[in-house]
């Protein structure tokens, strides 16, 4: 059902989003680098590795620099038309393609490069590849301001990789154990929310048995208590 669903939404999404795909592509085409496409080896179902597509938003040899494949608030690595794509979204539209293509889904755990993969705990990883990984899906949706959150930090990458990473985990195997077409649904519209009202708390909410956070982001991910 999940499968069907995806193709259904997939491709009305791509016959919507079409107006906004060809704009896009002319502006990336003669800015910046020249790039339209950004193509990126990730951890998906099984543990295959996937190429995933994205609008062009950052230098191509970003990987190499800075901060690698983790992206901070305001990196400099950023071009300019990428921060607008990048914080509306925009830039994650071609991923409607790997969903047709059947590497992704709508909804499922984000799927991240092998360094991010990497910093799972080991039992997290065991369970996050028994799905297809997703576009959206709750850990997005609760880490939705993640690069400002590593910003604040003053150690962005042990914050990342020891509080980050391990409660994302939690949070993807919930729904790997919890998955149904109404979580499924569900997750559709909370992404829609959250773009459109970054500080709601409705997922705490909508989603009944999420794993408690650690007491360091308890604060910033609006958890009630």
């Amino acid at each position: 059902m999940q499968r069907l669903l995806d193709i259904l939404f997939s491709l009305s999404a791509l016959i919507i989003f079409l107006p906004i795909f060809v704009p896009i592509t002319v502006v990336l085409r003669f800015t910046g680098e020249g790039e339209v496409f950004f193509k990126q080896k990730r951890v998906g179902r099984g543990g295959v590795k996937f190429d995933l597509l994205k609008f062009a938003t950052m230098l191509k040899d970003s990987p190499n620099i800075g901060t690698g494949t983790v992206t901070l608030k305001d990196d400099p690595r950023v071009l300019p038309v990428g921060r607008f794509l990048r914080t509306t979204k925009l830039n994650e539209l071609p991923q409607l393609l790997n969903i047709l293509w059947g590497d992704m889904s709508l909804i499922g755990p984000r799927p991240q490069t092998q360094r991010c993969f990497d910093a799972f705990p080991k039992s997290s990883q065991a369970e996050i590849v028994k799905v297809v990984p997703g576009l959206s899906g709750i850990g997005s949706i609760v880490f939705r301001g993640e690069e400002d959150m590593m910003h604040a930090s003053k150690d962005p990458d042990r914050f990342y990789d020891e509080v980050i990473m391990p409660y994302k985990g939690e949070l993807e195997c919930w729904y790997v154990n919890k998955r149904s077409v109404s979580v499924y649904l569900k997750s559709i519209f909370l992404t829609a929310w959250v773009v459109l009202f970054p500080n709601s708390s409705a997922h705490w909410r909508a989603f009944s048995g999420l794993p408690d956070p650690p007491e360091e982001l308890v604060n910033i991910l609006n958890y009630p208590q």
